[in-house]
């Protein structure tokens, strides 16, 4: 098992100096959060395309074994809701991240879908059937009614990972229908002894899985610091 533990986003000032140096530069923030934890949930693709200097920056101050996870463009889902005329969105957001995948530095794409946007089984087919092969695509689905057999079904057949996505309001069925998993973990407060499960859990995902989580709390530094403790706690447990 290959396990990328991170955050959602990595340049927030509120970390210091809990997790970041106090007198650390924020234009150094992205080298030293690599040199703790091994990936990081890139929020800033769903509204704006990549280019290729901000790539290039990205590549040099980070190692070759560190993961960057894309949320997907907002006007794929959000806008054109994988349906009719995605084609075109899709193509651009696929070439804007080119890079970092010849790089091999892309973990998976996260497909966040609103809240409002009820199952629809035959679009969310017809999408993943126009993405790479290579890509490793992963749903959050945030109304109740994606969440039944034939959803778990299409992604299976598309080797498209459901994400398990918890927060206050919301809580994934936890199945896999992938290769590969991804954790949105995104509750105010996960106690010492949610952790320890967290961990415990992760650290029996099987051989050869890759296994992303990610934690949220821009405000504080807990999130980088548990993502420290949960990488090392789950390590110790698989060893």
């Amino acid at each position: 098992m290959q396990l990328y533990v991170g955050t959602s986003g990595w340049a927030y000032k509120a970390w210091q100096p809990d997790f970041y140096p106090e007198k650390l530069p924020q234009a150094k923030f992205l080298s030293y959060y690599a040199s703790k934890l091994p990936a990081v949930e890139v929020n800033y693709t769903f509204r704006h395309l990549l280019s290729e200097k901000t790539i290039t920056a990205w590549l040099a101050q980070t190692p070759e074994s560190f993961r960057f996870a894309l949320k997907a463009n907002q006007a794929i889902t959000h806008i054109r809701k994988l349906n009719e005329g995605t084609e075109q969105v899709l193509a651009k957001f696929l070439y804007s991240i080119a890079p970092l995948e010849e790089a091999g530095r892309l973990g998976p794409v996260l497909f966040q879908l609103p809240p409002q946007m009820k199952a629809a089984p035959e679009v969310l087919d017809r999408f993943l059937a126009m993405l790479p092969r290579a890509l490793q695509p992963a749903f959050e689905f945030r109304h109740d009614s994606w969440f039944h057999q034939e959803t778990f079904s299409v992604l299976r057949s598309h080797h498209a990972a459901l994400c398990r996505a918890e927060s206050d309001e919301l809580q994934t069925p936890d199945v896999e229908t992938a290769n590969f998993s991804y954790y949105r973990l995104r509750r105010s407060v996960y106690s010492a002894a949610d952790r320890r499960q967290i961990a415990l859990k992760l650290s029996g995902m099987g051989p050869g899985r890759e296994v992303y989580a990610f934690f949220k709390h821009e405000e504080s530094p807990e999130s980088p610091l548990w993502g420290m403790e949960l990488l090392r706690s789950a390590e110790r447990l698989a060893a």
